[in-house]
């Protein structure tokens, strides 16, 4: 009889197939009696550093995906970093070999992150990653990696870095399975964007021997471990039916009865967009920013926003403003250290410090729109009150922008929804940002994973909130966040008087499908039915 685990599922689909686990890491570097040459040391370190960072940027450059591109350069600044390669020179001038210079110095950089919380919190796999690389590259080892059977399988891990799961081949990997992670995790991210079944914190995974038949169910979290033959058979059956079932969905969001749900894409480039969408609901400008130490200029800015709207011509596309800062810093920014990033100064807070950057990227939106035919609404990130609110559509009109939005991400924000709708022309729902302010629970904290899901009654309410006051002002309120992609959710949400869903563009079909499965009464009385519950359970939608 079958094994059933269960965790949480990120990633949509089913499979089946044979189990494999990730390579391991390198072992612990062994400490040494005594350096016997420490210049010799310091060259094996920094070229190790070199040899990973040029890998990192090798497969970046080859990746299909532009979110696995951005994350793998991401990881090539951080081995390229001179902090780090000046902590590890001087931990091998203290005495150290390079492999334990290398894991010494990182487990400083890790500690650091933890303690910041947030978006670097965010990153720990990252530089749990770069260490193992960088142990291996000195040790002479091959790094830990994919295993290649020679046959499709499904991949378990303790968890996946980001190099590893861009660089996922979906003719071979089936689906992925680690025992770590979260629902927001860079994992779940770029499963999504492969369209891989995905299923995160999975308690028991790595017990999983390699070569057991395993089905995954990226929906529901259910791991089934030692299935039959005839399982595995059924099993790939459906989910290739479900997939062409799914590729003849069109046309707009709609419930079974007709009502209109619109079904937009989170992008975060040209590259990124579907001729399929309907429109985009969130637009994140800040790829355009990270990672560089002056900050793009207008034309350049100019360019990048016209290329998206150009190639969504009638449609809508709502650009969010510079969301960085405090926990995802911007070297030209020079903001310097903050006692808890994860309340700091992001998003719409910048413009305190720099409004100029905001005004010109602004004016930088409002010339590519004048420039296309897309339909652009503009939102600021972290609105907390109504004085902010008003200041940033202001902000807006006068740089030639009509519409003007603030995010709801704070409760501070949802609980002044209808004060927030008089000086702005729309809401946007973050439920990733709202969960974990609302429940003080860190995205990235397995052990919270209860706290985040978006069927929590605390959320919807909020959520219920925010859509009241919508409906009275005759405004749209859309959600944006991860709960928006979610099957099982999306009903819920449009009963509760969400106005549109934008989610990552390979999850809209599956959405489509959902809401028309069930009338608008349906969605009003699965709504009901989840601000009452009582706990945390899944929600069951026929």
């Amino acid at each position: 009889m079958a094994e059933l685990l269960r965790g949480i599922g990120v990633s949509p689909g089913s499979a089946a197939g044979p189990a494999y686990r990730m390579s391991p890491p390198p072992p612990p570097p062994p400490e040494p009696a005594a350096v016997v040459d420490p210049d010799a040391e310091v060259d094996r370190a920094v070229a190790a550093l070199s040899t990973v960072a040029a890998d990192l940027t090798r497969r970046a450059e080859g990746a299909a995906a532009r979110a696995a591109a951005d994350v793998l350069r991401a990881q090539a600044m951080m081995a390229q970093d001179p902090e780090l390669s000046a902590a590890v020179v001087a931990q091998v001038r203290a005495g150290a070999s390079a492999p334990v210079a290398v894991d010494r110095a990182l487990a400083v950089h890790r500690e650091a992150f933890l303690a910041a919380g947030g978006y670097l919190a965010e990153r720990v796999t990252d530089l749990d990653d770069i260490r193992d690389r960088v142990v291996a590259a000195c040790l002479g080892l091959p790094p830990p990696g994919i295993p290649d059977p020679g046959h499709p399988f499904v991949l378990i891990a303790r968890d996946l870095a980001p190099a590893d799961t861009a660089g996922l081949d979906p003719e071979q990997v089936l689906a992925l399975v680690t025992e770590d992670g979260g629902p927001t995790s860079h994992t779940a991210i770029l499963a999504r964007a492969a369209g891989l079944p995905a299923v995160v914190r999975c308690p028991g995974a790595m017990a999983v021997a390699d070569g057991v038949e395993v089905t995954v169910d990226g929906s529901t979290g259910q791991v089934a471990v030692g299935v039959d033959h005839d399982t595995v058979i059924a099993t790939r059956v459906s989910e290739q039916r479900r997939r062409r079932r799914l590729a003849t969905t069109r046309g707009p969001g709609r419930t079974a009865d007709g009502h209109p749900v619109a079904l937009y894409g989170n992008i975060g480039s040209a590259e990124d967009v579907d001729g399929e969408l309907e429109g985009v609901g969130l637009f994140r400008t800040e790829l355009l920013y990270l990672h560089r130490t002056d900050p793009p200029g207008r034309d350049e800015q100019v360019a990048a926003y016209a290329e998206v709207f150009a190639a969504l011509p009638g449609r809508r596309v709502i650009v969010r403003t510079l969301d960085a800062g405090a926990d995802k810093p911007l070297p030209f920014l020079a903001a310097g250290e903050e006692p808890n990033p994860a309340l700091g100064v992001r998003g719409l807070r910048l413009a305190r410090r720099r409004a100029d950057v905001l005004h010109l990227q602004l004016e930088a939106i409002a010339q590519a729109a004048r420039d296309t035919a897309a339909e652009v609404w503009v939102m600021a990130p972290m609105v907390a009150t109504v004085a902010e609110a008003a200041w940033f559509a202001a902000a807006c009109r006068d740089a030639g922008l009509p519409t003007a939005g603030a995010m709801v991400e704070v409760p501070a924000a949802a609980l002044r929804a209808r004060s927030l709708l008089s000086v702005v022309d729309f809401l946007s729902i973050g439920t990733n940002d709202l969960s974990q302010y609302t429940f003080a629970a860190d995205r990235q904290c397995g052990d919270l994973a209860d706290l985040l899901d978006p069927a929590q009654p605390a959320l919807l309410e909020l959520i219920s909130g925010c859509a009241a006051a919508g409906m009275a002002a005759g405004k749209p309120v859309g959600v944006c966040g991860e709960a928006a992609a979610d099957p099982r959710i999306a009903p819920v949400l449009v009963g509760l008087g969400v106005t549109s869903l934008s989610m990552a563009p390979r999850a809209v079909p599956e959405v489509r499908e959902a809401l028309a499965a069930h009338t608008l009464a349906d969605c009003r009385q699965l709504a009901a039915e989840a601000l009452s519950a009582a706990g945390t359970a899944p929600l069951t939608v026929p």
